[in-house]
């Protein structure tokens, strides 16, 4: 897919900037046909906290949508359990077009394999598109002793299972990162769950927790503005926006290579006609120059691919994932 995991960032994004967006609505015309799609407003379901990496992109998203159909969106946060609270709420409306999920690694990959009694498979949904992927950045607290990788590595072999690390939730790439790491590092380190992007990120800003496998959109602005430090970055390559700082292959782990991706799911059995309407004006919203200019601002690169490509993405990732969990023997029930 040509969009994912190809991306390098240009520069930072104040990402906080955009939290205050509204989504109106926009007046629908009295010759508007009412047996049209869309003919009420749409809900877009956000399986994180507000304010998170997860949210600030929807919201963008959801306020250029609503523009292109005449109908209000609604952006709403249902974060906690690893994305399942919010993939629950998709699957408990009817399959017409009117939900969508901003799904993730972990809700629409991790999760099938990760939780043993989980309620939800992967044909309850259709991928729809991508939103957005991003590389990852371990960071630490500026004020920490920690310079780099080994560093890190030196002082979790030292004392084995006393630092902490924080997540957006229990099986969210937040959480499977380190657990990746330590794997490969053959270390041990505790993992305290936070219900979003955003406290998880703040636990290492106010030394709760010691290090994290952060997003780079959410860790960005913070590093530069000089509260975090950048031990590496998971991507193949550098990132432009952190030029100095290395990729995790670098740093000696030629297999640590992840990048986090969003994109919208719906129901399974909605109508072609429907599908085809959401996917259309989707990749026309995510093709929009100032989408596109704010998600490389925010150190992401655009989404905007066709069903067939992101459904065949989402796939090979629910493989990679399920292999690397059954690898791990991680449970998270």
């Amino acid at each position: 897919m040509k969009n994912i995991l190809s991306h390098v960032p240009r520069q930072t994004f104040k990402a906080m900037a955009y939290l205050g967006l509204t989504v109106a609505s926009i007046p629908v015309t009295s010759a508007q046909n009412t047996n049209a799609w869309p003919s009420h407003s749409l809900t877009m379901i956000v399986p994180g906290a507000a304010g998170g990496t997860t949210d600030i992109p929807t919201r963008l998203v959801a306020q250029k949508l609503s523009q292109r159909l005449g109908q209000t969106i609604v952006v709403e946060n249902k974060p906690g359990t690893g994305g399942i609270l919010g993939v629950q709420a998709l699957l408990k409306n009817p399959a017409d077009g009117y939900t969508l999920l901003v799904g993730n690694t972990g809700s629409n990959a991790v999760n099938y394999k990760a939780y043993k009694n989980n309620s939800y498979k992967p044909a309850d949904f259709i991928a729809i598109s991508d939103l957005i992927s991003f590389a990852n950045v371990l960071v630490v607290n500026a004020d920490s002793p920690i310079k780099n990788v080994a560093d890190l590595v030196a002082q979790l072999k030292k004392e084995p299972g006393k630092l902490t690390y924080p997540s957006a939730g229990i099986g969210q790439l937040t959480h499977l990162m380190p657990e990746m790491f330590k794997v490969q590092t053959q270390t041990d380190a505790l993992h305290i769950p936070y219900k979003g992007s955003m406290p998880a990120t703040m636990s290492v800003l106010s030394g709760e927790t010691a290090f994290m496998f952060d997003n780079l959109t959410q860790a960005l602005p913070q590093i530069q503005a000089g509260k975090l430090r950048a031990l590496a970055v998971t991507s193949a390559q550098r990132v432009t926006s952190l030029p100095d700082v290395p990729t995790m292959r670098e740093s000696g782990y030629p297999d640590f290579v992840v990048t986090g991706w969003l994109g919208f799911f719906i129901r399974a059995q909605t109508p072609p006609e429907t599908q085809k309407i959401i996917q259309d004006n989707l990749i026309a919203v995510l093709n929009d120059p100032e989408i596109k200019n704010k998600f490389i601002e925010m150190g992401g690169l655009p989404g905007g691919s066709p069903q067939p490509a992101f459904s065949k993405f989402v796939s090979v990732e629910v493989t990679r994932w399920g292999d690397l969990i059954d690898h791990s023997k991680l449970s998270l029930d």
